[in-house]
């Protein structure tokens, strides 16, 4: 559609953001991405840690890996713009991701490779909806504004 065109629709900053979630959900999806941290951290410095560290770890994943997803199923995107919400849609991958991950981490004890290459493509998916999500609610009251 051009940028002219009169049957695109204007939204305002509440339509395109949405209803703020619940200060919960964000604490425990806030958590949840620490907890993943520490959970990928552990292992890398285990030798440092002792090798009591390493029998827990893959728990500590696991627990931040469901809060995350948690987190993010009970604060969904109320807001009306399309691409908006998909974004949103994406950022609910990256958790289902995260616990793929987690699930490996259990179920092929013999290697991680699978767990790192879920675990960063849930990471990938959260940094290119981080970056996304603000340029295309900006991009879109800049147009707005422009009109």
């Amino acid at each position: 559609m051009s940028k002219n065109n009169p049957k695109q629709p204007r939204y305002t900053l509440e339509e395109l953001q949405g209803k703020a979630p619940s200060t919960a959900m964000v604490i425990l999806a806030t958590v949840g991405l620490l907890t993943i941290a520490l959970g990928t951290l552990l292992p890398i410095f285990g030798v440092k840690l002792g090798p009591q560290a390493v029998g827990w770890w893959k728990y500590v994943y696991a627990a931040g890996a469901l809060c995350f997803l948690v987190g993010k199923l009970f604060s969904p995107y109320t807001g009306t713009h399309p691409r908006v919400k998909r974004l949103y849609r994406i950022e609910s991958w990256s958790a289902v991701f995260f616990c793929v991950a987690a699930f490996f981490l259990f179920w092929g004890t013999d290697t991680l490779r699978d767990v790192w290459a879920f675990t960063l493509a849930g990471g990938a998916l959260l940094i290119f909806t981080t970056i996304a999500i603000p340029r295309v609610i900006k991009k879109e009251l800049k147009r707005n504004d422009g009109e």
